[in-house]
This record gives C-alpha cells, structure tokens and sequence, in this order.
C-alpha cells in the first residue's frame, strides 16, 4: 500500500503521523512528569495539544519521506531532567519508553477497530469514498504507528533507542556512548535519511511488517 503513493495517501499519511508523534512525545512528558520532574510542565509540554510537540525540521522530514514513501519524522526533544526524577536512572528509561509504547498502544487500537470494521459489515453496505478512506486511515494507523516505534528504537543520534540503550550499559560505557551520539548522531541520522532513505526501513521493516501481520492477520 505504501508503494501507492498520491495525494489522498500523502494526507493520510501526515494525519496519522501528526497523531502518532504528537502522542508520542506527550507520553515522554506525561510519564517523566509523573516521575517528579517539573521540566515538561514549565515547557507547557504536558498537554494533549499537540502541536506543541512538533519542530519545524522533523515535519519537513515527515513531509519529504511521505512523498517518498516512507513517512518518518520527529517531534519536538520532551524536555526533562533526570536529575529531579525520584530514579534518576530508572525513571529516564521509563519517561523515555512511554514515547515508542505509546505508538504500539495505537497500533493496537488501530487494529481493534479495522478488525471490527472488517468483520462487523457495519460499513459494507456498499464500499463509498467514506468507508475506503475509513479503513486506509486505520491501516496506515496501524502501521505507521508499529514503524515509528521501531524507528524510534533504533539507538543513533537523537532517537528513543540511543538513550534505552546508552541507559542500560556500564556507567564508563555510557558516558563514550552518549558522547559518540553527541557527536555524529544528529548529522548522520539526516545524512542517511536525506541520501538513503531506504537505510531506515531496511533496519526496522522486517519487525514492523512482523508486528503488523500480528496485529491484523487476516488482512
């Protein structure tokens, strides 16, 4: 479906991307918030507005990788400081977790409700303009969503997985890691994602595609 790509797609695409990375980094906020740091609310980060969680050039991103096919892009960095979580380390991990579990949260009700869509015959009274673009926004809710998480975990330059996995090694192994991160992560993130787009789904495509036909089976 990805490969059929127009105008109608494109706007789906983007509204559901919108969604997704909106919630995405909300749940960042939300959870590193619960966790005792002010950070996110002095930001006005902690809300369900969600373009408050959007930055210029992650829309971009959104914009041209939909165009190509592939529609990636990021929010605005959840600002928070570990360092006034009641668990500095631990806590970092959780806030920084939510924003992927968020996304396969979607999924799954993407996926509840196409399969209830499919099999209830509610909205097959005739297939019309209404139900097509109904069931192609669920689709493309389902697995944009399951494709974000996936990229997210990825752990280079700024995305989710750097800080999973820099937080989970030795204390001396973190600090070279976050540093190395710090250095070419972001440069080479757009370098790669700008010249080889492709790079990116071949990393985390064959999970999203598993999650996907374990979400929706039959379809």
């Amino acid at each position: 479906m990805f490969q059929d790509i127009n105008i109608e797609n494109i706007l789906i695409q983007a509204l559901v991307l919108f969604l997704a990375i909106g919630l995405h980094e909300y749940a960042h906020c939300k959870v590193a918030d619960l966790a005792g740091d002010p950070t996110p609310s002095k930001f006005g980060r902690v809300t369900l507005n969600l373009t408050k969680h959007f930055e210029p050039l992650g829309v971009i991103m959104m914009i041209v990788t939909s165009i190509a096919g592939r529609g990636i892009g990021w929010g605005r960095p959840s600002p928070m400081n570990p360092r006034l979580m009641r668990n500095p380390r631990w806590d970092h991990f959780a806030a920084v977790a939510a924003g992927p579990l968020s996304n396969m949260v979607q999924a799954c009700i993407y996926a509840v409700l196409l399969q209830l869509m499919m099999r209830s015959g509610l909205f097959f009274n005739g297939i019309n303009q209404y139900n097509a673009l109904t069931l192609k926004f669920l689709y493309y809710g389902v697995y944009i969503n399951i494709a974000l998480a996936c990229f997210n975990l990825i752990p280079f330059g700024p995305l989710d997985g750097r800080w999973l996995l820099g937080l989970l090694l030795p204390e001396k192994l973190r600090y070279r890691f976050f540093r190395f991160n710090d250095m070419v992560g972001m440069p080479g993130l757009l370098m790669v994602a700008l010249l080889f787009p492709e790079t990116f789904y071949r990393v985390y495509g064959p999970v999203a595609d598993a999650a996907a036909k374990l979400l929706l089976p039959n379809i």
